[in-house]
């Protein structure tokens, strides 16, 4: 017999699963044949990979580039043609996910550990879609979710002091490994990530570029004036931020 506790979790899972298909699948209505397309990474964008693959088996001609090894690993799974920027260093459209949005339509990314290659693929889009579930909107940046911060991995600790003067905090983000044992994630980049804990981040502007200019971080996680188009899926439905 199946708790009720357990059982309203369940449902709130499968409510939010939901929401994130139909805000990706919504995303995909904007692919159109002939066009580069950034591939996003995330449990979101997930769904925007698998229904772009069936368009694909039916017919839809474009060449994808991924942000992401995993990103790339669904996209040939699903027989998306994959390029890379120095093929195509002109984005169409970029379709990918935010871990946190606020109403000016900035973003926190990074809970992929992607955040370095998505910033790149952002910045050669000229249309990007971000795809979330509802509980993603957040009235202030930095109040739900962690900011990662991509640094190298050499004098890691030395750059981590730094970041913690803007931060307050930060942890490093571990990974399980096949021995059992807690190692730090190691991203596509080879670099380590930090997550920077906030109480918000009123001027993420100012934040992105502060960080950016502790040497040995890499690139954050705030993205500001890149999304064109929040596509946010809901329990009643769609709704839009742009």
């Amino acid at each position: 017999m199946i708790s009720g506790e357990f059982s309203g979790k369940l449902i709130g899972i499968m409510n939010i699963e939901n929401q994130k298909k139909i805000a990706a699948e919504k995303a995909t209505e904007s692919v159109q044949s002939n066009m580069v397309v950034g591939l996003g990474t995330g449990s979101t964008v997930y769904y925007a990979l698998l229904k772009i693959g069936d368009m694909v088996r039916e017919g839809l001609d474009i060449v994808g580039i991924p942000t992401s090894a995993g990103t790339e690993k669904i996209a040939i799974a699903q027989q998306i043609p994959l390029a890379t920027l120095a093929m195509h260093p002109t984005i169409d459209l970029t379709i990918d996910g935010a871990d946190e949005v606020d109403k000016n339509l900035n973003l926190i990314k990074g809970g992929g550990a992607a955040l370095v290659r998505e910033k790149i693929i952002a910045n050669a889009s000229k249309e990007i879609l971000i795809v979330v579930d509802e509980s993603k909107v957040s009235r202030v940046l930095g109040t739900t979710f962690p900011l990662p911060v991509e640094i190298v991995r050499f004098g890691w600790e030395a750059t981590q002091t730094e970041v913690n003067r803007i931060s307050g905090k930060s942890t490093l983000r571990l990974t399980s490994a096949e021995d059992g044992n807690q190692h730090p994630l190691i991203t596509d980049n080879g670099n380590y990530i930090l997550d920077c804990h906030f109480d918000g981040i009123p001027d993420p502007e100012e934040i992105e570029l502060r960080l950016n200019n502790i040497p040995g971080v890499v690139e954050n996680g705030i993205f500001v004036n890149r999304a064109d188009k929040i596509i946010i899926g809901t329990s009643s439905g769609i709704r839009y931020m742009e």
